[in-house]
């Protein structure tokens, strides 16, 4: 294999084989082929694109890169979901335990949060004692116990992708449409599962501003699942808003209880329950029971207590993390709310210390916001837009400025 012939060809808008795509990831995975000349193969791809052909080899090498997740015969329809993220998004939580009641497995790998958007990871730290590194052995016994595991990724699974994302995110070539494809898609289908539902945000606090560009991404991931044989569907939603009333790792587990309860907002509910029909066997009144009478709060429960979290923290779950600062926004005007600005919202909870800016930070589980007025809401002058959780009076201020910024009714 010459390398630098690759490179040219794919530089120059050419295509490489399924078997040069392989002999290539598996150089740059073992160390045999510099990280010079994968960032030149990157910055061609970022260019060039793929192909359909090369996109799916290409998450197959880096799928093979690592190890995958292997179920006995006896096994029930295995099912996930994957988020391109989002501001307020704490549909796995909701979503994971749901699925679990209808007997399907959920072995649900996840991520920590990254600039505005908010990690599934760091929202389950923030359940005392709750471990999201359990091994594989673990979390097979738990999915064969309850049906639902939900934990980060391990070394094992797709090495060949977290040392690319690395190099992407310092070559500038992370928002490459076949990258991010191979990116996701090797590491959910590293889950192997049967059926897979992607939920693709586009909006002023996604990664994708139209829907445009969101239905190009879904589609290849979707192309890609199928492709490689599991049922994968694709839905789409803004994400001009914040998902929910909360935003916050803290704040979020407790609405993530309340909808878990059937009570927490509408746009949460719907989104949950519109993509848990997508992979469930039941139907959405089925769904809906399942949250309303307390089974699908019942199982998140089962799943803290094996993963070690202190279930009896959760009925009281406001009292865990409470921020030192806690502010009430005033609306300045009166009218019908116009615009809760995501990516304000998401950056102003960034400053507050509720997410990182490099994956090495640390997060302030208590801080953000809560009780956000929704688009269309009617309000006067003075009433409770948002109450904000700082740690101290001055990242209050500055949050509560911010939050204005993003702020418009009329």
């Amino acid at each position: 294999m010459h390398i630098p012939s690759l490179i040219e060809r794919k530089r120059e808008g050419g295509s490489l084989s399924d078997g040069e795509i392989r002999d290539l990831i598996e150089a740059f995975t073992a160390g045999d082929m510099p990280d010079y000349q994968m960032s030149a193969l990157a910055m061609a791809i970022y260019f060039q694109g793929m192909t359909a052909e090369e996109t799916v080899s290409l998450t197959r090498a880096m799928l093979e890169s690592g190890e995958s997740l292997s179920y006995p015969d006896t096994a029930p329809r295995v099912v996930d979901k994957h988020s391109t993220g989002g501001v307020g998004d704490k549909v796995s939580l909701i979503l994971a335990p749901l699925l679990a009641c209808d007997e399907l497995w959920v072995p649900m790998i996840s991520g920590r949060g990254l600039g505005i958007t908010g990690g599934t990871l760091d929202k389950l730290e923030s359940i005392p004692g709750f471990r999201v590194g359990l091994s594989e052995d673990e979390a097979m016994k738990q999915l064969e116990e309850i049906g639902v595991v939900m934990i980060g990724q391990t070394a094992a699974i797709c090495p060949a992708d977290k040392k690319l994302y690395a190099l992407r995110d310092v070559t500038a070539t992370v928002p490459s449409q076949p990258l991010i494809v191979a990116s996701i898609m090797s590491k959910k289908l590293a889950e192997s599962l049967d059926a897979l539902v992607l939920d693709v945000k586009y909006g002023r606090g996604a990664f994708m501003k139209t829907k445009t560009e969101a239905e190009s991404l879904g589609e290849m991931m979707r192309e890609v699942g199928m492709m490689m044989g599991v049922e994968t569907s694709v839905c789409y939603h803004t994400m001009d808003e914040p998902l929910g009333c909360a935003v916050g790792n803290a704040l979020e587990v407790k609405e993530s209880i309340d909808a878990l309860q059937g009570k927490g907002p509408n746009d949460l509910r719907e989104v949950t329950l519109t993509l848990a029909e997508k992979v469930s066997t039941v139907g959405r009144s089925q769904l809906e029971e399942w949250l309303d009478d307390g089974s699908a709060y019942d199982m998140f429960l089962k799943v803290v207590q094996c993963q070690g979290g202190d279930a009896e923290s959760i009925p009281n779950f406001g009292a865990v993390h409470s921020a030192p600062v806690i502010r009430d926004v005033p609306s300045p005007a009166s009218g019908k709310v116009e615009i809760v600005d995501a990516d304000t919202v998401g950056r102003a909870s960034l400053a507050l210390g509720a997410g990182r800016n490099r994956a090495e930070d640390a997060v302030d589980f208590s801080v953000g916001f809560d009780h956000l007025i929704k688009v269309g809401a009617d309000v006067k002058s003075g009433d409770l837009i948002a109450k904000i959780h700082a740690r101290t009076e001055e990242a209050a201020e500055l949050a509560g400025k911010s939050f204005l910024e993003g702020f418009r009714c009329a």
